[in-house]
Parts: structure tokens; C-alpha cells; sequence
């Protein structure tokens, strides 16, 4: 998610790009893991242009979560597996996004994929099925599920995207791709992790952000570390975006350390 041309990089050759995007934010999705797992080479560079506490969070392949649903794609999930251990500590959390047609009667598969992982590591899981969202039981039983390997629930809030109806050709085409899931706000572990989505108009997904602020705000409180993504349909701001949102944390809790301050990206004048 560091090679958008509209983000701070975005003109540098990509392998300089994440460097750039690392100035602004502390944390990044791994999405492009879901399509090809890279090579340990490029994941070494991955670690070479970020600090040790910067944060990826890897989405594992298709083949495994999507393809095979949990029960194959063994080859294919060694392979990511190895290819990602040049981060180190940087793979703050390994991202499990199943399809909105895996349901409560395929819990047991994931109960036995997550038991199959590495200790390793750290696993969040993202479901879309409404039954995970509607029926309390449902809710409690996945829950459990999750808590037994000590796996967080990922959120993908879409509330406020969804709240008006779509202005742009971005929001459109959004519009009929993201999931239509209801809040969620409740935290499994120490390291909750949440996917937001605002809207084109940077106003509006400031104003969507507002309840999440007392959630960030409430988890620090207690001594959990999260990790807060900031999407929009088309993503250009989501960079500055995100530091808004994190300057508004700080704001209640100035104890919160800043983010790095970005670093020129063009060459260096005399005026």
C-alpha cells in the first residue's frame, strides 16, 4: 500500500518509496501478499528502509484463506511464511481476511488453521459473514475461537462510507465492493487492529472517525498498543489522512509519541 502514486514517494523508484511512506506513518497493510507472496529479498529491503517498530500487517494469500478456505494451501503458506522473516518483529500481525461466504459452520476450520500456525507469530482475523455481526452466539462462539490462540478481530468499519450515498466515480465503484459490516468495537488482545473507511470529501471521514477516537483513546488507557488504518475510496489523502487521526489521539493523550516527521522528498534548494 506504499507505491500509490498520490502518496509522499509516490514519484521515487519503488524501491525508495517505502522509506518515504515510513516519514509519515508508522504502519502499513501488506495488501499485494493476498495476490503474490514476495521474495525474501524484497522483504528484506522492506526492513531495510523501516525502523524495528514499524509495523506490517501481511495479509496471507488467496490461495490459502479464499482458494482453499483454510484447509490446503500448505506449499503456499510455508512459502509466505518463509518469505516474510527478514521483518523480524516489523510483522506486528499476520492478517487472516476470509470471504464473506465463510460462515459460523466454518468456524472449525478456522479453530484448526490457527492451532496449525506458528507460535510465532501474531494473527488478526477479518470475517464478513452477517451472522458474525447479528446473532450473539455467533459473535461469543468465533470469540472463543480466536481467544484460544490469543488471535484478534479485525474490524472493517464501513459505517460511515456507507451512511450517504456515493458523489464520485471512486465511491461508486466502493460503493459496490465494500463489505456493508456493523461497528465493532471490542478489543480481544493487547494489539487491536482496525480498518476504517471514510470518504472522498476529507471532512466527512474526519467527521465518520469521531467515535473511534474514544475507542483508541479508551484502549491506550488500558495499556493496548493498537494499530488504526485510515482508507478512502480513492486513498490519495490517506497518508496525511491517518496523521490527523493520530494528532486528534494525542490531543487527549499527549503522552502518545508523535509520529516521525516526513523528511523533504525533493532535492534540497537554496530558497
Amino acid at each position: 500500500m506504499w507505491h500509490h502514486r498520490a502518496w509522499p514517494g509516490g514519484s521515487l523508484p519503488a524501491r525508495e518509496r517505502l522509506r518515504a511512506y515510513a516519514g509519515w506513518c508508522t504502519a502499513v497493510e501488506g495488501n499485494t501478499t493476498f495476490y503474490a507472496t514476495p521474495t525474501r529479498e524484497t522483504v528484506a529491503s522492506w526492513a531495510e528502509q523501516t525502523d524495528p517498530d514499524f509495523r506490517f500487517v501481511l495479509k496471507l494469500p488467496k490461495v490459502v484463506t479464499h482458494q482453499h478456505r483454510l484447509a490446503g494451501g500448505d506449499e503456499a503458506l510455508r512459502v509466505f511464511l518463509d518469505a516474510i522473516e527478514p521483518l523480524g518483529r516489523r510483522a506486528h500481525a499476520l492478517w487472516i481476511q476470509l470471504p464473506a461466504s465463510f460462515g459460523p459452520t466454518d468456524v472449525p476450520a478456522l479453530a484448526g488453521f490457527l492451532r496449525r500456525l506458528p507460535a510465532a507469530h501474531r494473527y488478526a482475523v477479518e470475517v464478513r459473514h452477517p451472522a458474525f455481526f447479528a446473532d450473539p452466539g455467533e459473535v461469543r462462539a468465533l470469540e472463543r475461537t480466536l481467544g484460544t490462540v490469543g488471535a484478534e478481530w479485525i474490524p472493517f468499519d464501513t459505517t460511515a462510507f456507507f451512511a450517504t450515498p456515493p458523489r464520485s466515480d471512486a465511491e461508486r465503484d466502493a460503493w459496490l465492493k465494500k463489505p456493508r459490516t456493523p461497528l465493532r468495537t471490542r478489543a480481544l488482545t493487547d494489539r487491536p487492529v482496525v480498518r476504517y473507511l471514510g470518504r472522498d470529501d476529507p471532512a466527512r471521514t474526519v467527521e465518520g472517525w469521531q467515535p473511534w477516537l474514544d475507542v483508541v483513546t479508551g484502549w491506550l488507557r488500558e495499556g493496548r498498543s493498537p494499530t488504526f488504518f485510515v482508507h478512502t475510496p480513492d486513498n490519495a489523502d490517506a497518508p496525511d489522512l491517518a496523521r490527523r487521526f493520530h494528532q486528534q489521539v494525542r490531543a487527549r493523550l499527549p503522552d502518545v509519541a508523535p509520529l516521525p516527521e516526513p523528511a523533504p522528498l525533493g532535492p534540497a534548494t537554496l530558497f
